[in-house]
């Protein structure tokens, strides 16, 4: 287990240190650095399914694509949906919105006890309501301080448990399923690298983007990797609470690329963070009870 322990929080800060390194890229926008991400990630996946037998999960899906013609609309839709969360995971850091994609990322959780409530009839405990009205605090505030959520925030804080559920719908919720969303989004990004008039003026200006490219593609593979292999070896629950080492590196990177909190906006920091504390605690009561009682 200690191994797993160490690839998840080695994993987040690859993918924290993945927001940093966009502000290293410049004068490349964000579409630009996403692009590249995409075209150099999506073949590291592939050669890890490969070696790790998990390509059967990809064929097995593109098989699908004869019996259930859902999936000629499902696969590309899944693929948008993530495709937006990448994108903005690159853009937000060069852009000053850093924080904001962030706290999108710490509102998540609360979401997804949302819609286990409504949309999959699950019954979500004491804690985990009174984490979703510090939640609703916390909004409340910033609709009252700044007239509503940015939509960097909502952007991640909805559009993921979107892409979950319809992952799930859609049966392509495994890493086979991811691939097949890389490959789908291989075009947009090649024009997204391609689409300038001399793609590689940037990179003659600054030599250093050569090796920096490459160093984006290495980091986000690693990362990747990294995860899925400790998603493996940890309990569920253990896995899911070492999942908020991530969003508190990105507040840090944040930070010490200039952002900074407004006095007016800690009141929503602080409730949410209330929140997310609160299903820690939840999550570490579940594991406790787990290990005392395993067959429960």
């Amino acid at each position: 287990m200690s191994k797993g322990v160490a690839l998840s929080v080695f994993s987040s800060v690859l993918f924290a240190l993945l927001y940093y390194y966009a502000s290293l890229m410049t004068p490349l926008s964000g579409e630009i650095v996403f692009g590249w991400r995409m075209l150099l990630t999506m073949p590291c996946v592939g050669l890890f399914l490969l070696y790790s037998g998990d390509w059967r999960l990809a064929s097995a899906l593109l098989a699908q694509l004869r019996t259930r013609p859902v999936l000629w609309l499902g696969l590309p839709l899944s693929a948008a949906l993530v495709g937006v969360q990448l994108w903005i995971f690159m853009w937000a850091p060069l852009n000053g919105r850093g924080l904001a994609v962030s706290l999108g990322y710490f509102m998540m959780p609360l979401v997804l006890v949302l819609i286990g409530r409504f949309v999959y009839q699950e019954r979500p405990t004491r804690l985990q309501w009174l984490a979703v009205a510090f939640a609703v605090i916390g909004v409340a505030n910033e609709l009252w301080q700044a007239g509503g959520i940015s939509w960097e925030t909502l952007v991640v804080a909805i559009g993921y448990p979107l892409y979950f559920v319809w992952r799930r719908w859609l049966g392509n919720d495994n890493l086979g399923g991811l691939w097949c969303d890389m490959l789908l989004l291989i075009p947009v990004a090649a024009w997204f690298v391609l689409a300038a008039e001399t793609p590689l003026a940037a990179f003659a200006l600054r030599p250093v983007l050569y090796v920096l490219v490459l160093g984006l593609g290495m980091i986000s593979a690693l990362a990747l990797v990294c995860y899925i292999l400790a998603s493996r070896r940890l309990p569920f629950s253990l896995f899911g609470l070492l999942g908020y080492v991530e969003p508190i590196l990105l507040v840090v990177v944040s930070l010490v690329l200039g952002e900074s909190i407004a006095p007016a906006e800690w009141p929503t920091y602080i409730a949410i963070w209330i929140a997310v504390g609160l299903l820690v605690l939840e999550g570490v009561r579940k594991l406790l009870a787990f290990r005392r009682y395993p067959f429960n």
